[in-house]
C-alpha cells in the first residue's frame, strides 16, 4: 500500500514538473531571441537543464516552422498568386484574390444548401420523379430545361414532406432557414470583411510610412532559394513603384483645357448611361415577344442576348477612356466600375422584375421556370467569359505585336473582370432561393476561370505601365459586393418569400399564401407546447415588432457614429505623433 502511493506521488511530482517546463517553453516562445537567450542565462538551473530548454525550443520552433510552411503549401493557389503579384502587381493581384474570395462563399453555400436540403430529401425520396417521356439529351447542359428540371437542381425538385424516423424533419422548415441563415451569414461576413478592409487599407495605410517600410524594413533575409529571390526582388520593386506613383502631382489645365476635358467626360458619361438603359429596353422586349419558353433552344435566346451585352458594351467603355485621359489608374478604374455597375443593375433589374411580375404569373411552377433562366444566365457568362479572354485579351495581342504595333500589349483589364465576378456572383445569390444547387456550377464555372484568366494575363497581357497602389481597391469591390448587389440579391429573395405566392402543384411550400406563411404555421404548432413557449415570445414581440428594428437601426448607426470618431482621432493622433518624430529629427 505504501509502495503504490510512493507511486502515485512520484507520478504527480512528475507530471507537474512536465506541466512546469511546458508553461516555461511557452512563456520562452512569446519573447524575442534576444530576451529568450537573456531570460535562459538567468534561469536558475544546472547547465545540462538549461541545455535541454534550448532544445525544446528549437523543436518547437521547427515544427511552428514546419506547420507554417506546410499551411502555406496547402492554400489554395499560394504560388500562383507570389508569381501574379511579383510581375503585374497587386492592381491585378486583388482580381485573383477575390476571385479566390467568391469561390470560398460558393464552397460554403455548396455545403450548406447540399447538406440541409438536398441530403435529406435523397435519404427520404433517392428517386426523382421523373416522367417515363423525358430522357438526358446534352441540350440540358445549356438550357437546365429538360431531364433537370424534375430533379433536385431546381426548387420544384423538392417537396412539402416532413420525415418521421428516428427524428422529424420539416423539409419547409429546413428549406426556409437554411437559405435565410445562408444570406444573414454572407451579410454579416460582408460587412466584418468590408470593416476589416477599410481598416486596414484606408484608416491604417500611409504611403509614406509604407514606402520607408518597404524600402528598409521589407526584405526576408531567411529567402536563400534563387527563384523565390528573384521573385520577392520583383515582387518589392512592383510595390515601391506602386508606392511612388501615388505621390505624382495631377498636371495643371488651362481653362479651355478643363471645358474641354469637362465636354469629353460629359460626353462620354451621356452616351455610357444611354447605352445601359437601352440594353435594358432591349433585354425586356425580347422577353416580351412570344417567344415559346417550352422549346429550349429558344429559351438560350436572351442569356446569349445578356451576355453578349455584358461582354461589348464594357469595351465600350474601355474604348471611352482612350479619350478621356484621366490623370491616375486609380481614377480611371473607380469610373469604369461605376459604368459597369449600372450596366449590370439595369439588366439585373429587368431580368427581376419580369421573373417576379410576368413569370410568376403565368406558369404553374415558375420557381423552377426562374430557376432555369438563373442557370443559362450563369451558363452562357461562363462562356463568354471564355470568348472574351480571347477577344478581348488574346487578339488584342496579335493585333498590338504584328499588325498594329502602336496600340501595344493589351493590359489587364481589372474594373471590367472584377465587376463580371460580381455580376457572376449575384446570380447565384439570387437563384439560392429557386435552384439550390446553382453553387455547384458557380464552384466549377470559378475554379475553371481562375486558370483561364491566369493563362491568358500571362500570355497576353503586359503589367500595367501607370502603377497605383491597389490594397485599397479590395475594399471598394466587397463595398460594391455588399451594396447594391448583394444588398439587391437579399431584397429579391425576401420580397419573393414575403410576398409572391408559391406554386400549387410544386415545391416545398406549395398550399401556402407565401412562403414565410411556413414560420407562422411552425410557431402555431410550437403554442401547444409549453417548452417551446420562448420561441413564441421571441417571434411575437421581437421578430415581428417595427419597434425592435428600429432600435436596432439605431444602435447600429451610433455605434457606427462612434467608431468613426474613434477612427478620426486615432488618425490624428498619428499625424501629430509622425510631426512630432520629423520635429525631432
Amino acid at each position: 500500500m505504501q509502495l503504490l502511493q510512493r507511486q502515485q506521488a512520484a507520478l504527480c511530482l512528475v507530471i507537474l514538473c512536465l506541466t512546469e517546463e511546458q508553461d516555461l517553453v511557452k512563456e520562452l516562445l512569446a519573447m524575442s531571441a534576444r530576451d529568450r537567450t537573456r531570460a535562459i542565462r538567468d534561469l536558475p538551473m544546472s547547465f545540462e537543464e538549461k541545455k535541454h530548454i534550448r532544445l525544446l525550443l528549437k523543436s518547437f520552433r521547427r515544427a511552428g516552422y514546419s506547420i507554417k510552411s506546410a499551411r502555406q503549401t496547402l492554400e489554395l493557389w499560394q504560388g500562383i498568386m507570389k508569381e501574379i503579384g511579383g510581375k503585374f502587381g497587386s492592381s491585378v493581384l486583388s482580381y485573383f484574390v477575390f476571385l479566390k474570395w467568391l469561390l470560398m462563399f460558393n464552397i460554403f453555400s455548396f455545403l450548406v444548401n447540399f447538406g440541409f436540403i438536398t441530403i435529406p430529401l435523397l435519404v427520404y425520396d433517392p428517386s426523382p420523379n421523373i416522367p417515363p417521356n423525358v430522357s438526358f439529351r446534352g441540350l440540358e447542359l445549356l438550357s437546365g430545361a429538360g431531364y433537370f428540371t424534375y430533379t433536385v437542381m431546381y426548387y420544384g425538385g423538392y417537396n412539402n414532406a416532413t420525415t418521421v424516423g428516428q427524428v422529424e424533419y420539416d423539409m419547409q422548415l429546413a428549406y426556409f432557414f437554411t437559405i435565410a441563415v445562408y444570406m444573414v451569414l454572407c451579410g454579416i461576413a460582408l460587412i466584418f470583411s468590408m470593416a476589416s478592409s477599410f481598416r486596414q487599407n484606408y484608416v491604417l495605410a500611409d504611403s509614406v510610412s509604407d514606402s520607408a517600410w518597404q524600402l528598409l524594413c521589407s526584405w526576408d533575409f531567411s529567402v536563400t532559394n534563387e527563384r523565390a529571390v528573384r521573385q520577392r526582388r520583383n515582387n518589392l520593386r512592383v510595390q515601391l513603384k506602386e508606392s511612388l506613383s501615388e505621390k505624382d502631382q495631377e498636371e495643371l489645365l488651362t481653362l479651355s483645357e478643363k471645358l474641354r476635358h469637362y465636354g469629353v467626360h460629359f460626353g462620354s458619361w451621356l452616351l455610357s448611361t444611354g447605352l445601359a438603359v437601352g440594353c435594358g429596353a432591349s433585354i425586356y422586349y425580347l422577353y416580351t415577344e412570344n417567344w415559346s419558353l417550352s422549346q429550349e433552344a429558344e429559351t438560350l435566346l436572351v442569356p446569349f442576348v445578356v451576355s453578349l451585352m455584358n461582354l461589348a458594351i464594357p469595351l465600350f467603355y474601355s474604348l471611352f477612356n482612350k479619350f478621356e485621359h484621366y490623370s491616375s489608374q486609380r481614377r480611371q478604374i473607380y469610373t469604369l466600375v461605376v459604368r459597369n455597375v449600372f450596366l449590370r443593375l439595369v439588366i439585373l433589374a429587368v431580368l427581376c422584375y419580369y421573373w417576379m411580375n410576368v413569370v410568376a404569373e403565368k406558369f404553374s411552377c415558375w420557381e423552377s421556370m426562374v430557376g432555369q433562366a438563373l442557370y443559362r444566365l450563369v451558363i452562357f457568362d461562363f462562356l463568354f467569359l471564355m470568348l472574351g479572354s480571347f477577344f478581348g485579351e488574346f487578339l488584342s495581342n496579335v493585333i498590338g505585336t504584328r499588325l498594329l504595333p502602336s496600340l501595344g500589349v493589351p493590359e489587364f483589364d481589372v474594373a471590367r473582370n472584377v465587376l463580371d465576378l460580381i455580376y457572376a456572383q449575384t446570380l447565384a445569390w439570387i437563384g439560392i432561393y429557386f435552384s439550390p444547387l446553382l453553387p455547384a456550377i458557380q464552384i466549377l464555372k470559378f475554379f475553371l476561370l481562375f486558370y483561364l484568366k491566369k493563362v491568358s494575363l500571362i500570355q497576353n497581357c503586359q503589367p500595367p505601365r501607370r502603377s497605383g497602389r491597389a490594397a485599397q481597391m479590395r475594399t471598394i469591390f466587397i463595398f460594391l459586393l455588399f451594396f447594391p448587389f448583394f444588398v439587391g440579391a437579399l431584397s429579391v429573395v425576401a420580397y419573393t418569400a414575403w410576398t409572391l405566392s408559391p406554386s400549387e402543384q410544386c415545391g416545398p411550400f406549395r398550399g401556402l399564401n407565401s412562403t414565410f406563411t411556413v414560420v407562422e404555421v411552425w410557431m402555431t404548432d410550437l403554442e401547444g407546447l409549453s417548452d417551446s413557449q420562448w420561441v413564441v415570445w421571441i417571434y411575437q414581440h421581437v421578430i415581428r415588432s417595427e419597434l425592435f428594428y428600429f432600435l436596432v437601426t439605431l444602435i447600429i448607426i451610433v455605434i457606427i457614429y462612434i467608431f468613426w470618431q474613434v477612427t478620426k482621432g486615432r488618425q490624428e493622433l498619428i499625424r501629430l505623433l509622425r510631426q512630432q518624430i520629423i520635429n525631432v529629427s
